[in-house]
């Protein structure tokens, strides 16, 4: 029983409401506005909208519209609420749909950055996405990161803004983080370094007089670290006089008021670190031995008479000269910049020392007498005091102090250089860029801040990220540098630093942008498809590897066998996978090859391994049957037929196609020929098409040919000389004969239904039945029964069936029942009114009716006259008859409409009259109006 339900054909109801449904699904994005138009077949039809069953009332959000037979839901701003069924109402008849609202993509709007870190610093990776509290996904290398039971990773929400956190960083944190959503991706690159320190500035050996300051200053790379002093060994207390102090990343010890006693090693060991920078102070005694009365002034420093005899000097540090001397009476002293350098011996080591005939100097001096500012002179008793507050690079220069009394007079030229920091590099340039590599080249700073450079330090960033990226911590001593482990397909700058003894240059300008990007790998299955004598046609797929630059296309080339000269065989670029290379000479060897080409260059290059030789080879015809044609092909009658036949041979073969040894009308079946292949097409099928179709391929004296077997079929007609047999008891006996028309196709069953004379609705007694006579069983006695027959085959159910010509009567067993006779009472009567017409008076212009009552059997026709004159037919009056209610409307009366109106009703058993007065007056104004134009027309 459910197969034979699964066979019969679901007949879906035609709908007399919807001219057009709604689709059964919609989709849209969430935030967007839709539509939902059905098309109804009364134009003045009221329709209804449900979402899960509840009305829609109509708001901002829900619109709705009556467009002609259209009519329009509309949805604006659709948010994941909206998703729901939805069904359009008409009458009793309804249209449903399915409407699925899509969240759009979230889109990644400021990417991850770049991070260097030490080991043990915290790790906190930020971007920022299109929505709030959006999912996303993090990965390390290509693995998702989850929340362990050590909470090494913490995730964090923070509106848009998504965070990675790692509280403490180790070595193995190293590698590259994605974060992923379903509509973007971001890559950056996390570096975990040892804690390795660098001393930008140790410090420098101190020469102090009595009751002066002593100042050790050093600066470190980090300003988190901290570190000890110590004096001979021993741990530096502070007091009073001893102040230890750290700001940033300096470092200071600072001793006031020096005394012989604090003469010692002095030394700096920064905590966590194998450094251990030192320096020595040296206690300045000054020695004044008894001389007599007018001794000649005298300039006493221990540096006279050594080569070199320079001051160096940090540039923002103080400088402070004391100058002991002696003379009696009290030298006068006075301090000279020298300016001409010209005077000036330059030393082997690149001091400056002042000529032995400098004392032409003081015409191009510049006297310093300030007691106060910048750079100034104290003047003691037994010694001078030349101070530079923050010495600066014009401060360097040769400086002369000279002491007179009337005695004699005495002169010492000393030579100042301020040291400094580089000056920073000029931008430097990129070039080689690879897949994740470049080489970054760059010059030398133009000054060098009077100490050698030792090295310089490379920082990268993104494009459009802020944070720099140290490359390297060891100081690179080489003007080039490979720099590494970069995303293809990020855009990237680089700066340098230059760093000498003092400390690290300011950073240099941004190198120009620049994208890694490598070639891609070469084509794959690189092979040739076919060969004539002047042709070869090459196909080949894409590269396994495209990468981030792109595929601009693809150079062909080719080289005769036994030369090394490759030549293009296309102008220019190909954007296809296939080639054809034409215009070739018969018979030359050629080797082929095929490179890929981006913006990074040229892949390497798919060769094919065998010189090909420009000559079509002859080729045997072989026709290659599809599996479904070497059966018979079966198709209903009003189908479309489009067989495909593939074959092979060279050259072309000719192609022959025959039907039933005839050959085929061109103008009933179409047939398209190619190099490859045969099409046969029929656009409507009819059952003459069926038979056997032959195609043959031939070339020269070699053929092969196959043939294929069409049968189109249709509906059968109807069984034949369809008999009832016999009748007895509750059963009726049928025969038949098969169908004339079996449709080409065979007879698979038939349908035997039967209808009550009642009712005359079709009941199905047997189906797909397969004899040609059955049983009609459990008929109910007393009634009559017509039964018919349906013949079936492959395309279904004949479109009529034969139908016995007489019923047949169950009859009732045991006694007879004869009703009694009655006499049949007749209801007609003659038309009567129920409700006569009233007299009326109106007022011209205003509709009026007539109204009254009848009643009769059979229902009565009824006529309306105005003074005895027919009105049927005039447009001016409208007629009504409802419930035996009569009315007549006459529309927009003026007083010629006045008079005596009758109701006439008509039957076979009679006819009924009635009548009534109606008076139109006339308002003033209308009067004055008609009375006007009566006396016009006059």
């Amino acid at each position: 029983m459910l197969k034979r339900l699964k066979r019969i054909k679901k007949e879906e109801k035609k709908s007399t409401a919807f001219l057009k449904k709604l689709d059964p699904a919609y989709q849209v994005d969430k935030g967007q506005k839709i539509k939902l138009m059905v098309e109804v077949a009364n134009p003045d039809a009221d329709v209804k909208w449900l979402k899960n069953g509840q009305e829609i009332q109509v708001s901002g959000r829900y619109i709705f519209e009556a467009v002609g037979n259209k009519r329009i839901l509309t949805i604006n701003h659709c948010s994941l609420a909206d998703d729901a069924a939805y069904e359009c109402v008409v009458g009793e008849e309804k249209s449903f749909t399915e409407l699925f609202v899509k969240e759009p993509p979230i889109l990644i709007t400021h990417p991850l950055e770049d991070q260097m870190v030490m080991v043990g610093e915290r790790v906190e990776f930020e971007c920022e996405v299109s929505e709030e509290g959006a999912t996303v996904k993090w990965e390390k290398d290509g693995i998702e990161l989850t929340r362990e039971e050590t909470f090494k990773y913490r995730f964090k929400k923070d509106g848009k803004k998504q965070y990675l956190i790692i509280n403490e960083s180790t070595k193995e944190d190293s590698g590259h983080y994605t974060v992923k959503t379903n509509g973007g991706v971001s890559v950056a690159e996390l570096i975990v370094q040892e804690k390795k320190l660098e001393v930008y500035q140790s410090i420098a050996d101190l020469t102090v007089k009595a009751r002066d300051q002593a100042v050790f200053k050093c600066e470190v790379s980090d300003e988190n670290v901290k570190g000890i002093w110590l004096k001979n060994g021993k741990e530096v207390v502070p007091d009073e006089r001893i102040k230890i102090s750290h700001i940033g990343r300096i470092h200071k010890l600072t001793i006031e008021d020096v005394t012989p006693g604090d003469e010692a090693d002095y030394s700096f060991i920064p905590q966590g670190f194998a450094y251990n920078l030192s320096a020595k102070l040296q206690f300045l005694e000054v020695k004044i031995d008894f001389v007599p009365r007018e001794e000649p002034p005298k300039i006493h420093l221990d540096c006279l008479g050594q080569s070199p005899d320079t001051i160096v000097v940090v540039a923002g540090n103080k400088l402070r000269l004391d100058v002991p001397i002696s003379g009696d009476p009290t030298p006068t002293v006075i301090w000279q910049k020298v300016n001409k350098k010209s005077d000036l011996i330059r030393s082997n080591d690149d001091s400056m020392t002042p000529s032995e005939n400098s004392s032409d100097l003081n015409t191009d001096s510049k006297l310093l007498f300030e007691s106060e500012g910048r750079v100034r002179v104290e003047m003691h008793e037994d010694h001078c005091v030349f101070i530079i507050e923050g010495a600066e690079k014009e401060d360097e220069g040769v400086y002369r102090v000279i002491v007179k009394n009337p005695v004699g007079e005495d002169k010492a030229d000393i030579t100042v250089k301020v040291i400094d920091v580089p000056d920073p590099p000029e931008a430097p340039k990129i070039s080689n860029i690879g897949e994740d590599y470049c080489t970054v080249q760059w010059q030398p700073p133009k000054y060098d801040g009077g100490q050698p450079v030792l090295g310089y330090i490379l920082e990268r960033k993104k494009k459009k990220s802020y944070r720099w990226m140290r490359l390297n911590f060891d100081l690179l001593k080489e003007l080039t540098y490979e720099a590494k482990r970069m995303i293809e397909g990020v855009v990237y700058e680089m700066r340098i630093y230059a760093v000498n003894s003092i400390g690290m240059s300011r950073p240099s300008p941004a190198s120009q942008p620049f994208m890694p990007i490598a070639p891609p790998s070469e084509p794959t299955h690189f092979t040739v498809e076919d060969v004539s004598d002047s042709t070869v046609a090459l196909k080949w797929r894409p590269p396994e590897r495209i990468g981030a630059g792109g595929l601009d296309g693809y150079i062909v080339e080719y080289c005769k066998d036994g030369s090394t000269e490759w030549i293009p065989a296309l102008p220019g670029l190909t954007e296809r996978t296939s080639a054809l290379i034409k215009d070739l000479v018969t018979g030359d060897k050629l080797h082929f090859r095929i490179k890929a080409i981006n913006l990074a260059g040229e892949s390497g290059a798919a060769i094919i391994k065998e010189p090909i030789t420009v000559q079509e080879i002859l080729q045997r015809p072989k026709i290659w049957l599809p599996r479904h044609l070497r059966q018979t092909l079966v198709k209903k009658v009003g189908e479309t037929i489009n067989i495909v036949i593939p074959f092979q041979g060279k050259p072309r073969p000719k192609i022959i196609w025959m039907k039933d040894g005839q050959t085929l009308d061109s103008k009933d079946v179409g047939i398209r020929n190619s190099n490859t292949d045969t099409i046969l097409f029929i656009r409507k099928t009819e059952l003459h098409h069926s038979g056997v179709y032959e195609v043959t391929l031939q070339i020269e004296n070699m053929t092969d040919k196959v043939a294929i077997t069409m049968q189109i079929i249709d509906k059968p007609g109807p069984p034949q000389n369809i008999k009832l047999v016999d009748v007895w008891g509750f059963n009726a006996a049928l025969e038949w004969t098969p169908p004339q028309n079996d449709g080409n196709a065979q007879i698979l069953g038939y349908t035997v239904q039967k209808a009550d004379k009642k009712t005359t609705e079709w009941y199905t007694v047997f189906d797909h039945y397969r004899r040609t006579n059955c049983v009609v069983s459990d008929l109910i006695m007393g009634n009559e029964y017509f039964f018919r027959v349906f013949s079936e085959n492959l395309c279904g159910l004949s479109e009529t069936a034969a139908t016995t010509k007489n019923p047949a009567y169950i009859q009732k067993t045991g006694t007879a029942y004869k009703p009694p006779s009655y006499k049949e009472h007749d209801f007609s009567e003659p038309p009567k009114f129920t409700h006569p017409l009233v007299n009326r008076s109106v007022i011209a212009g205003y509709n009026t009716t007539l109204s009254c009552a009848v009643r009769g059997i059979p229902k009565p026709k009824i006529f309306w006259y105005k003074n005895k004159m027919d009105l049927s037919g005039d447009a001016k009056y409208r007629m009504f008859s409802k419930q035996g209610v009569l009315t007549l409307e006459i529309r927009k009366p003026t007083p010629f409409d006045s008079g005596c109106y009758t109701c006439k009703a008509v039957n076979q058993c009679g006819e009924a009259e009635i009548e009534c007065r109606l008076d139109v007056r006339g308002n003033q104004i209308n009067l004055m109006d008609n009375t006007n134009t009566a006396i016009q027309k006059e």
